[in-house]
């Protein structure tokens, strides 16, 4: 079988290349890593060389191309059903599906307004309207996933649905938005979970700055 090729950019930075990365690394799956930084406008001419968008990540796959960060994610799901990417029940299959689909689609006040940042400092900032909805939704969902699979993620083992949430974790951090103590209870299991510590310890290695992304 032809080796797995994940092509990501800045880890400081670029939120969809940690969902495939950190949910791969999280379930065992061997794949190669290929860092492509941002340039200048958080883009790099050679994303258009390796992906149909022009975007990173992408997965390569022998002379397969599949890109966006949940396709990714499907895709390798289906490659090796043993590491378990998805819940094994069929319920809890199918939300972690819906909440990773609404992650993958809305939230755009919050993404928009706190940009994701692993070496940011601890600090608030004015947020524009909207933001504050987007985090009350976001904690009824880990909220109610982890009251029905009892934690300590969302559906009890880390899963595909705790790798779409991440970036969300460090922009909770980050920006100071949260204090209820389920919320933070997560944020700490997903904060000490071996794979989030491997891509931490890389992005705070990193020295690049994309100034449009350190709001």
């Amino acid at each position: 079988m032809s080796e797995l090729i994940l092509y990501i950019a800045n880890k400081n930075y670029s939120s969809w290349s940690f969902r495939p990365w950190i949910a791969m690394t999280a379930a065992g799956v061997p794949f190669r890593e290929e860092l492509v930084r941002f340039g200048e406008g958080a883009t790099n001419p050679r994303f258009r060389e390796i992906s149909p968008t022009g975007r990173v990540p992408v997965l390569h796959h022998g002379e397969l191309r599949i890109w966006e960060s949940l396709s990714i994610i499907e895709y390798v799901a289906e490659l090796s059903p043993q590491a378990g990417l998805w819940p094994s029940d069929a319920g809890h299959r199918a939300m972690a599906r819906s909440i990773s689909m609404e992650m993958l689609s809305g939230f755009r006040a919050l993404r928009g307004a706190c940009p994701m940042n692993i070496r940011r400092p601890v600090r608030a900032i004015a947020l524009p309207e909207g933001v504050d909805g987007d985090v009350r939704r976001i904690e009824q969902i880990w909220r109610e996933m982890r009251a029905l699979s009892g934690g300590p993620f969302l559906f009890g083992a880390f899963s595909a649905a705790d790798a779409m949430f991440a970036p969300v974790v460090n922009r909770f951090s980050a920006y100071d938005l949260v204090r209820d103590g389920d919320t933070l209870d997560y944020m700490a299991a997903m904060r000490s979970h071996p794979a989030w510590l491997a891509w931490e310890q890389a992005a705070l290695a990193e020295s690049w700055i994309v100034p449009e992304d350190e709001a």
